[in-house]
Order: C-alpha cells, then structure tokens, then sequence
C-alpha cells in the first residue's frame, strides 16, 4: 500500500478549520485534525503537530511555524546585519531544528539551506559566528543529508583543515560531516575521496584529551563503514575500512585513544562501537589484537562490567576480532569466557547484552571443541538458556542464543544431555513458532541436540531440469 503525504498547509488549513467551524480548543483541534488524517492513512511524520504562532480567524497571512519566524528572522538579516549579530537568532533556529524531524523537514522545505550554508561561508573568519552557523547546519541536516551538496562538503572540509587546533569548532564539524554521511554512500565517497579521513583520524590525535571531539570523530569514522544507503545496490563499506585501517592508522589511533579514556564509559562505548567495524578482515583482527587491544577489551569487562551499554559495545568488538581463530584462543585464554558469563548474568535483563554475548560466545565455539568445553564449564549454554527464557520476543535473542547451542554441539554430541535438561528443546521449538527469521538456525540446533524436528525439503533438484 502506498504512503499517503499531505502538504504542511493542508494539515495547518485542517487545524484551523477545526478552530474555526467548531469552535475547537487548540489542542483538540490538532489531535482531531492528526486522528482523521491517520485513519485516512496518512503518514504524518514529517508533519508539525502545532497551531502557528499568530493564528487568527482575521489575519491567516501571519500564521507561522516557530521554526518559520526564525528562518524569516535570519532571511532579514541576511545582506545587512554582521556575522555576530545574528548569533542568538542563529541558535533560535537551530533549537527549534533539535524538536523534532518535522520542523527540519518544514524549514529545508522552505529553503533554509542556502540560508544556513551562506552564513557558514561568512563565518569562517570568526571563530564564534561560525560555531553558531555549523551548530544550525548540523542540526538542519540531521536526517536529511541530501541536503548538502557539493558546496557544502567542500566548506566542511575547509573549515576541518583551518580549524583543526580548535576543539569546539571541530566538535562541531564533525559532527556535520557524521550527519551528512548517515544512510547518503555518495557523500561518503566524495567526503573520503577529497580528504576526510587524515582529518578525522588526526582530530581524534591532536585532541586525544578531548571526550567530545574523541567521540564525534570515531562515530563519524564508523559511519564511513555503513552500508546503510538503500539507495545504492553496492557500497564502499568494507574499502572505507580498509582505508581507515591500512592509509590511516585507524586502529591504532581508536586504541590509544580509549587508553586515554579508561574511566569515560561513553568515549570507550563509541570507540569499541568503531573497532568493531574496522575488524574485517583476518589481519586486522590479530592487529587489534597486538597492538593491545584485546587487553583493553579484558580490563574494560573487568572494570566497567556495571555499565550494560559499554559491555555491550565491548561484546560487540569481541565478537568482531573473534573472527580470527588464534585470537579467539587468545579470548579464552585470558578468561574472556568467564567474564563474558558473568556480565551476561549480571545484565540479563538487557537484551542487546545478551544478544552480543551470545554472539561473543557462538564465535569462540565455531570449530573449536576445547573453546566449547571451556564455554560449558563456565555456565556459558545457561547463560544462553536464561537469555532465551528472559527475552522471548527478542529475536536476534533467540537467533544468537540458538546459533551458539547449536555450535556447541555441532562438532560433539557430549553436550546434549546437559543442554537439554536446562529446557533447551522447548525454548528452541518456541523460537521457531514465534519467529520466522530464527526458524532454521533453531531447528538446526533442535537436530544437532538429537531432537525430533520437521526439516522440510525445499527443493530436490527432480521434475524440473537445469538443462534445456
């Protein structure tokens, strides 16, 4: 069924008429006016939910958006009025920019862009108005980064190389570039072919101490590594990676960086976030590994293990660099099942936890039978089990938790028993009734167990011929 969209002015003119004709109370008319529209299939997120400012039934021509006045306030003072001046109508825009997608999709649909973009190339010799400008262009482009073209990627990086000593600036900067990249593959292409990535990688060195810079820059890098354009059939991904590992010292930069930060659970929650996505290939996990990394990770589970958002970024670096088979040795080896265990027991109400620990586990068992034994001793299949148990609608749950029973077992049937005393079977044949996209890893680990499962034939090569 296709999206139905109306205009802001349609929804405004519905409002208004409710006000009008019957004597509606301005908020009962906007709930009623969004009730009919819904029920009419009308999708209405893009649209400004309020009754503009000035609304009377004699003088329509004066009713504005908040969001309007402040883009008409900066449209006056666009020729006449110095960069400085318009700081505070500047931040009024951009407040009004953080209320919702709505109010920006409003505002870029009425041009602001070229607004916003043209007091940024004014500002770039004054530190503060300049602030202020990319603060708004950030903002304005949050969600819409079809919006910035090629004028305004060539500003951002300008003001990237000018500013690069200035901590606040770049903060900012960087932070435009992150939106900008978000779910766009062609703005990532010509940000990185025209010099992005030294100067990401470089803010995160020069302003190592810097939390807010340090955070902005790994994230902005990590969206380098999106696939996320379905606009696009094949992006750069897994090269932009490549490229930040191999040109840039990605890794080596991320890490040192976290060693700076050892006591800032959102720094370090961001950089393992990153590492994870730069661990694709089988020398660049065993590279982590090297350059300390993977001790990193170890004293970041023992330390940390309170904090359930960074132990899940760090399950999630784990799992990635486990991809290679002499570093998920070293995992096991240096306790990382253990205190894997331990944090999933301790979060087990966290269901991104539980995912990413199971995950970490069914890694370390993938075709290592001494990896599996120690997972068993360690109350690893439990951990699973209670997960399955905890979050029955969770389904990359269910999917991880059956993936790593499954691999426990693959390669050695000892573990059946034990498992299925714990009340694996029933929680497996519940995965494959209520969700369809675990359904065959969970029948897989319901066969591997020695279960009865119906596995269904979907195609036998007979009555059909590949050959003309």
């Amino acid at each position: 069924m296709a999206i139905r969209r109306i205009t802001q002015e349609t929804f405004d003119a519905a409002v208004r008429e409710n006000m009008d004709e019957f004597e509606m109370r301005p908020d009962e008319a906007l709930r009623e006016a969004a009730e009919q529209f819904v029920s009419q299939g009308v999708d209405l997120s893009c649209i400004v939910k309020a009754v503009p400012a000035g609304s009377t039934v004699d003088n329509q021509e004066d009713q504005k958006h908040e969001i309007l006045q402040a883009l008409e306030n900066l449209h006056i003072r666009k020729d006449s009025a110095g960069v400085g001046e318009v700081a505070a109508h500047m931040k009024c825009f951009t407040e009004h920019c953080l209320l919702g997608f709505a109010q920006r999709y409003l505002a870029a649909q009425k041009d602001a862009y070229p607004v916003i973009l043209s007091y940024c190339k004014k500002s770039v010799e004054d530190q503060e108005a300049l602030l202020a400008a990319l603060a708004a262009l950030a903002a304005l482009i949050d969600g819409q980064p079809d919006l910035l073209n090629a004028e305004g990627k060539q500003l951002l990086l300008d003001v990237l190389k000018k500013y690069q000593a200035d901590s606040s600036v770049m903060r900012v900067s960087i932070c435009a570039v992150r939106r900008s990249c978000l779910k766009h593959e062609q703005n990532r292409q010509d940000l990185i072919k025209d010099g992005v990535l030294p100067l990401l990688t470089g803010a995160i060195t020069q302003h190592a101490g810097c939390a807010e810079v340090v955070k902005e820059a790994s994230a902005a890098l990590r969206v380098m590594t999106f696939d996320d354009d379905v606009r696009v059939a094949f992006g750069n991904a897994h090269e932009h990676a490549k490229m930040i590992v191999l040109e840039h010292n990605g890794l080596k930069v991320l890490i040192e960086a976290a060693k700076v930060h050892l006591g800032n659970t959102s720094v370090l929650s961001e950089l393992c976030a990153t590492l994870s996505h730069l661990a694709v290939r089988n020398e660049f996990c065993q590279d982590i590994c090297d350059m300390g990394g993977l001790k990193l990770i170890m004293t970041l589970l023992t330390d940390s293990y309170e904090s359930a958002e960074l132990i899940r970024q760090v399950f999630s670096a784990m799992r990635a660099v486990a991809g290679n088979d002499d570093v998920k040795d070293a995992i096991v080896n240096a306790g990382g099942v253990q205190l894997i265990v331990i944090a999933m027991n301790r979060h087990m109400s966290n269901s991104g936890v539980c995912e990413q620990g199971c995950a970490c586990l069914s890694f370390l068992a993938l075709r290592k039978p001494s990896n599996c034994q120690v997972i068993m001793e360690n109350g690893g299949a439990l951990a699973a089990v209670q997960a399955m148990k905890a979050h029955t609608n969770a389904v990359n749950v269910q999917k991880q938790a059956c993936m790593l029973l499954r691999n426990l077992v693959s390669r050695s049937q000892n573990y059946n028993q034990t498992i299925l005393e714990m009340g694996a079977e029933a929680l497996l044949a519940q995965a494959v009734q209520t969700h369809k996209d675990c359904s065959d890893v969970a029948k897989a680990a319901l066969r591997d167990l020695g279960c009865k499962v119906e596995l269904r034939e979907l195609w036998t090569g007979k009555n059909n011929s590949l050959t003309n």
